[in-house]
């Protein structure tokens, strides 16, 4: 306080408006350390051309603030433009978050859906943490963005996490600057976000039925060491999913899909997985471990082990990592790798409703791992190959849509 009494004759105001990818990324809890870090009062919201900020202080503040806006923004920010401009004092005696604003046309960028952080992967991991083995666990760097998003500004009220209210220590978290989870809009835990149910299909399963089971991933498992289908329902749709390993498991899969020769997709547990089957280089690993997590396109070893039916008279297996955190909890328990391919009848949209999923999925899945999240954007896994040093992409969609492609020339009108 005594630092910014002293700057009290020389106070300026400067308004900056700034657009990008700057919703759902953790960009107004940045602004608010930074400003906080400072020593500056004002406000940040989002709105819908961006983020607007307002800050209130000397001159040379002003200006480190300005800076730092962009050199210092969050990794999954992408800052197209900061139109900076003066604006008149108000003596605010702090900086705040305050309700976003609409009521205008959207111009902004929507943030694509990012995989899980290594610090979320450590507390999911953690027997102490109160998310242990959570499989929703998010935060502001990580988690759904563009699948649960019904309109703009991304604020929970405008999500599929609207019906979902949090818990007291949830809350928390969303209100406190210092905290990871501080306007993270999809924030939740085992008291009050989305759960997993685990099914069988009374129509393909010839096993006794029990309609609910109290570890759903546990019974998931079982299913697909047993060789059964299991549609799973993800991040932007669902995924049929089998033993990669289970030859017979994958012939079944492609006998009811009508998918008899296109290869299938694969999700390894780690790299190490990868190695063993495909020939990798760096660009290839850094694409794999990308926030995006697309699946890439790579050399098959010839002493490869896993089945042909995978890719019939194919040299390149198509593998992506776990990106969700159900995904992890299923590679820790008996399954190394899985066929995850999207789940429909050949050449159909992806599935991403559970009433649809049980429907048109009937003649396909032997159980279904649902959960009460609701997918509002479909998107299917993106698809890559490295050529000539540079990655090519093949199938943009999860982990890149909807951001936009920059042009190095601007065109005199819009062509799709």
């Amino acid at each position: 306080m005594s630092e910014r009494n002293t700057e009290v004759t020389e106070l300026e105001r400067r308004q900056f408006r700034v657009s990008g990818v700057v919703q759902g990324v953790g960009f107004r809890p940045f602004v608010y350390r930074l400003a906080q870090e400072i020593g500056l009062s004002g406000f940040v919201n989002n709105d819908p051309g961006g983020v607007t900020i307002e800050v209130e202080g000397g001159a040379e503040r002003l200006k480190q603030f300005e800076i730092r806006l962009s050199s210092d923004a969050p990794p999954l920010a992408r800052i197209d433009t900061v139109i900076a401009k003066d604006s008149v004092l108000q003596n605010d005696a702090e900086f705040k978050v305050i309700q976003s604003s609409a009521g205008q046309p959207a111009t902004t960028h929507i943030s694509s859906d990012v995989a899980i952080c290594d610090q979320c992967l450590a507390e999911m991991r953690d027997p102490a943490n109160r998310r242990y083995r959570y499989p929703f666990i998010n935060c502001t760097d990580c988690g759904p963005r563009f699948t649960i998003i019904d309109r703009l500004p991304y604020d929970r009220p405008l999500t599929s996490m609207a019906v979902f209210t949090m818990c007291s220590r949830c809350q928390s978290e969303y209100d406190d600057p210092a905290n990871r989870r501080f306007h993270a809009q999809p924030n939740g835990c085992w008291d009050c976000g989305p759960m997993l149910t685990f099914t069988q299909n009374k129509e393909l399963t010839a096993r006794a039925l029990v309609e609910e089971f109290s570890d759903p991933i546990e019974a998931t498992i079982d299913s697909l060491v047993r060789g059964e289908i299991v549609a799973i329902r993800g991040v932007g749709g669902y995924h049929l999913a089998v033993d990669a390993y289970n030859e017979s498991a994958i012939e079944k899969l492609r006998r009811r899909k009508g998918r008899m020769e296109k290869p299938l997709a694969l999700m390894a547990s780690n790299i190490e997985a990868i190695s063993k089957l495909c020939d990798l280089n760096q660009i290839e690993i850094s694409a794999l471990n990308s926030p995006a997590r697309p699946i890439v396109l790579l050399k098959r070893k010839i002493e490869s082990t896993l089945s042909d039916a995978v890719a019939p008279g194919q040299d390149s297996l198509g593998f992506m990592l776990p990106y969700s955190p159900l995904h992890h909890l299923l590679f820790e328990g008996r399954i190394n790798m899985l066929v995850m391919t999207s789940a429909n009848l050949s050449e159909e949209p992806i599935v991403i409703g559970n009433d649809e999923a049980k429907e048109r999925l009937k003649k396909l899945a032997d159980s279904f791992l649902m959960h009460n999240r609701e997918i509002l954007q479909r998107c299917d896994d993106s698809v890559l190959r490295v050529v000539g040093g540079k990655t090519r992409m093949i199938r943009r969609s999860r982990g890149f849509v909807p951001q936009a492609t920059k042009l190095s020339e601007p065109l005199s009108r819009p062509i799709l």
